[in-house]
């Protein structure tokens, strides 16, 4: 375990400083609203009247701590795009340099970026990792190093990867296995189970590549599935788009996998223990037993978890035609990244089924052999 701590640590040494993305000229901020006064502003093109806050902002971060900017935040009506701000709420600032140089606060153009939300995740993630460790003990340990690591690999070497033009879908299966080889083996441990699952793990992360680039071709699915894609496309152009939904088709599916193979390979190991008279063929089909019960849950498992984060879209579908509605290219998306996913999953039970019967058996027979050659 400790040489594969190692290897983890001088993996992260080596490969984050080569491509880690540039940081910003200068970082944002956070202020806190210490006035609020409203101003009616007429809107000469739509003629209507909006409403606009001028805001009085204390700089609490950074070289310009202790400033107080006057800035304007105009509220249109839009939930989607307002940001409505109270005496003493936090905010994050947006800093734009007037000149190449910035000396002082006045070479320094200052706008609210959005309320400052991060103490609330950080409460969410501690309740998180408090309850992981409390409940899982030493496996809750090793979960949340894993967690770390997978996140990790996803800021740091995927999005990297992607940004340096690399192509997108091999990014995202060279990071999956990785993400499943550090994640199965911490939890589970160095041994056949863990090595079944990864392997079957990884070739269904493949075949899931695969599927992801056919779905996209038949469907002339674009890429442009939401505001982000936009916003992205506006800043770099030269990306691949489909690729990039590929690659997050594949993403979506990881945990989904690692959780079919693991369930698959340790219940054949408890089997073989169980009874170690049984043979390769007989394992491989007590996996595909379980496999199949595997099979409903977590495709349903997924199908929801789409569903669930597509639910305006699915609202939307009441006042359109169902025909309009299914051929958008945010529903079609939406859905073959379902399907895709749980296509993946039930290439993933035979998969990890024979593959983990036979390693078992072969390494289980191995050892016991090598045991007897020593006495």
């Amino acid at each position: 375990m400790k040489k594969f701590f190692l290897f983890v640590m001088l993996l992260f040494g080596l490969i984050s400083p080569c491509l880690a993305l540039e940081t910003p000229d200068l970082p944002s901020e956070v202020g806190k609203v210490e006035k609020v006064t409203y101003e009616d502003v007429a809107d000469g093109l739509q003629n209507e009247n909006n409403v606009k806050q001028k805001v009085q902002v204390k700089v609490l971060t950074g070289q310009f701590k202790g400033t107080v900017q006057t800035l304007d935040n105009m509220l249109t009506g839009n939930p989607a795009y307002d940001i409505s701000l109270n005496k003493g709420d936090k905010v994050v600032l947006h800093l734009d340099a007037k000149n190449t140089e910035v000396n002082s606060v006045d070479d320094v153009d200052f706008f609210i970026a959005d309320v400052k939300r991060d103490y609330s995740l950080e409460a969410f993630a501690a309740l998180f990792m408090i309850l992981l460790v409390i409940i899982g003990r030493k496996k809750g340990v090793f979960s949340l190093v894993s967690i770390i690591a997978t996140i990790s690999l996803m800021f740091f070497v995927l999005v990297p990867l992607i940004l340096h033009g690399v192509n997108p879908v091999v990014s995202a299966v060279v990071v999956g296995i990785l993400s499943t080889i550090i994640t199965i083996y911490l939890v589970g441990g160095f041994n056949s189970k863990s090595s079944a699952a990864i392997i079957g793990t990884g070739l269904s992360l493949i075949f899931a590549g695969g599927m992801s680039l056919a779905a996209i071709w038949m469907a002339r699915l674009t890429g442009f599935a939401g505001e982000e894609s936009m916003f992205l496309y506006s800043t770099r152009p030269d990306l691949s788009f489909k690729g990039i939904l590929a690659a997050s088709m594949i993403i979506a599916a990881l945990g989904a996998l690692m959780d079919t193979g693991v369930s698959i390979a340790s219940s054949v190991n408890e089997i073989y223990e169980t009874d170690k008279k049984l043979t390769v063929n007989q394992l491989f089909k007590s996996g595909m037993n379980i496999g199949k019960d595997i099979i409903g849950t977590m495709s349903n498992t997924l199908i929801l978890v789409y569903l669930g984060s597509a639910l305006p879209l699915v609202l939307l579908s009441n006042n359109i035609d169902l025909q309009k509605f299914f051929n958008l290219n945010q529903v079609a998306t939406e859905i073959l990244s379902a399907l895709i996913g749980s296509i993946s999953i039930l290439a993933c039970v035979p998969l990890t089924a024979i593959i983990a019967a036979y390693l078992i058996k072969r390494q289980k027979e191995r050892v016991e052999f090598d045991f007897g050659m020593d006495k």
